[in-house]
């Protein structure tokens, strides 16, 4: 009922709450802007312009401009493998290949360093990152290539074309929005990652804006360094917008009411299937071979019951009050980019994706400077690292959201207010009720977000907390990686039933 969608406006309140959101995610902007405009333009030049923020510009860039390909061709190319190939087990592959995500990229790093103890620099950057954010391409790659008209490849084929020109012909340009898409959210995890560049000791601007923060809190040497940060951020941003243009790939009708056809590999199903098995090897059998050997050589020593209690449980603490947080802040803005079709909606949806692509240590120096300025009663307290979980994951709640809200009929809302009910009492009996599954999937993603996230935890956490992620990086950076394991090990498994959520809605979005 498009026609009516109009009818089911965004009230005041629910418009001031978006406005409010809106407001709140443009304090790390605000916080880089005001900053470098009080440091000065001579000593802001004094300090982008030199051989140090060359360097790490050139280390970022490299690391980009290295992984995100790397990434791309793998993800592509086992995605292809299994929905394409009668590779054996393609039915096991598929969430095997989605569960590397269930690994933090820093425990990644420790256990591949603890594999290899002279790792670092460059390449170890893009080991890590690409066993790490691979699947970020892999699971769009696989569930386009499960939804797309299998007519149309064969109709290539029968006008003689291979297979490798029908993949590159046919196949491959309708993997553009994934590859794009993908190849941007690696790109921002790469400018925002800090733990796991810094145990392989390769510097970025992350770690450079850290170290700054850890010898001079809040000093112009590290405001420059994060305004250069969200420069390149909002870069990146641009190009992918710009690049993906206005395209679209849908099918114009039915097209054929099946999957493809299985490539049969014959002789090539033995070296496919070992290509297989050594990415699963790369991905997660080192990280879990090395908690493993850890937990072996720690023995029962290393669960500390008592301690590992106190991280769990301060650990669900946070990551469920942030979930709940994060989701219900979700909702006005969400209802406003749904119930509204106009520029004021596309703004205020698209400001929380910026703010949100902002590196957490941006975000949390921000809060930092703004509680001890203005509100110092908050410095160091929950709700200042709260607030920062709500502003760097609101958009993956606002994803789920706003999906929810889109499916719900509003002629439902619309006979519920006809009866006498008001649009609270319709929101809350009717809307709320279909989009609770929508709003439970988005406070899970917010709920494993928050429990392994790492940079704003350090930067932010109360006196007295210690978190799963930052118990485990105070233990490895003693280089105690025995009593570390442990908290990787729950993180994973903490994190394992999120994943399986992501793999498990890209084939709802596939028609499976």
């Amino acid at each position: 009922m498009v026609s009516s969608a109009s009818a089911i406006r965004p009230g005041a309140i629910v418009t001031i709450a978006a406005l409010l959101m809106v407001a709140a995610t443009f304090v790390p902007l605000g916080y880089i802007v005001s900053t470098l405009v009080s440091t000065g333009w001579h000593e802001t030049a004094q300090l982008v312009f030199r051989p140090r923020v060359a360097e790490l510009l050139r280390n970022t860039a490299e690391l980009v401009v290295l992984t995100v390909p790397i990434c791309v061709a793998l993800g592509i190319g086992l995605a292809w493998i299994v929905e394409r190939t009668d590779v054996p087990g393609a039915a096991w592959w598929g969430p095997i290949f989605a569960a590397p995500l269930a690994v933090p990229a820093f425990v990644n790093s420790y256990g591949w360093v603890s594999a290899i103890p002279s790792l670092h620099g460059l390449w170890a950057g893009v080991l890590v990152s690409t066993v790490s954010y691979f699947p970020l391409v892999y699971l769009p790659a696989a569930a386009t290539l499960r939804r797309l008209d299998p007519a149309v490849e064969e109709s290539a084929r029968a006008l003689g074309s291979g297979p490798v020109a029908v993949f590159a012909r046919i196949v491959l340009p309708q993997l553009r929005l994934a590859i794009l898409g993908g190849g941007l959210l690696i790109s921002l995890h790469l400018l925002a990652e800090y733990g796991a560049f810094a145990m392989i000791r390769f510097d970025t601007f992350t770690t450079a804006i850290f170290q700054q923060y850890q010898s001079s809190f809040a000093g112009a040497a590290g405001s420059t360094l994060s305004g250069v940060l969200v420069v390149l951020c909002l870069v990146l941003l641009a190009g992918e917008a710009t690049v993906r243009g206005r395209a679209r790939y849908a099918r114009i009708g039915g097209g054929a009411q099946r999957g493809a056809n299985r490539i049969r590999l014959g002789l090539t199903k033995i070296p496919m299937f070992a290509l297989l098995t050594a990415a699963l090897a790369a991905t997660l059998g080192v990280p879990l071979w090395t908690i493993g050997r850890w937990l072996k050589i720690g023995g029962s020593a290393v669960w500390n019951t008592t301690d590992i209690g106190v991280s769990l449980g301060q650990t669900i603490g946070l990551a469920a009050t942030a979930a709940v947080i994060t989701t219900l802040c979700a909702f006005p803005v969400a209802w406003v980019a749904v119930r509204s079709t106009s520029r004021f909606a596309r703004i205020i949806e698209g400001a929380n994706y910026i703010t949100s692509s902002l590196p957490g240590i941006v975000i949390a120096l921000a809060l930092v400077t703004v509680s001890i300025r203005w509100l110092p009663a908050l410095y160091q307290t929950a709700a200042t690292i709260l607030a920062a979980y709500t502003l760097m994951f609101l958009p993956r709640a606002l994803v789920s959201v706003r999906a929810g809200l889109a499916q719900v009929p509003v002629g439902l809302e619309e006979a519920s207010q006809a009866l006498g009910k008001s649009p609270a009492a319709t929101f809350f009996r009717v809307t709320l009720r279909l989009t609770a599954p929508a709003a439970a999937a988005a406070a899970a993603m917010a709920f494993v977000a928050v429990a392994t996230e790492l940079t704003a935890t350090l930067l932010l956490a109360p006196n007295g907390t210690n978190t799963l992620a930052m118990q485990f990086w105070q233990l490895s950076g003693e280089l105690d990686y025995a009593a570390a394991a442990p908290y990787a090990l729950i993180m994973i498994i903490v994190s394992v039933p999120v994943t399986y959520l992501l793999f498990t809605q890209s084939r709802k979005a596939a028609g499976l």
